[in-house]
């Protein structure tokens, strides 16, 4: 049985295709993956039974690996360079000095 946590979003419905459309999210031993799912149904079709076949599909397709997905890392932390503090002063005395030295 799946049991791991399972998120939908941009749930639509494509009149053109006859299609409800969603982003599967499923989270599974640490690791995000998500998938582009979409089942053939009526427009009135509840939302309970459209979300119900969706995440089934994204599901199937997990456990296959056949599908098309994307795995969303952990954000890792970086360190960004130091830079200088700013000090307007200094730096308008700078334009001051060097006004002859160089043409606009």
């Amino acid at each position: 049985m799946f049991t791991s946590p399972v998120q939908l979003t941009d749930v639509i419905y494509n009149a053109a295709n006859q299609m409800f459309e969603a982003t599967v999210t499923i989270y599974d031993q640490g690791k995000a993956t998500r998938y582009a799912c979409a089942i053939a149904a009526p427009i009135t079709m509840s939302f309970a039974d459209a979300a119900k076949g969706l995440k089934t599909k994204a599901q199937r397709l997990h456990t296959q690996s056949n599908g098309l997905a994307s795995t969303v890392l952990p954000v890792q932390d970086c360190k960004l360079a130091k830079r200088r503090p700013f000090d307007p002063t200094k730096w308008l005395q700078s334009l001051l000095n060097n006004r002859n030295r160089f043409a606009a």
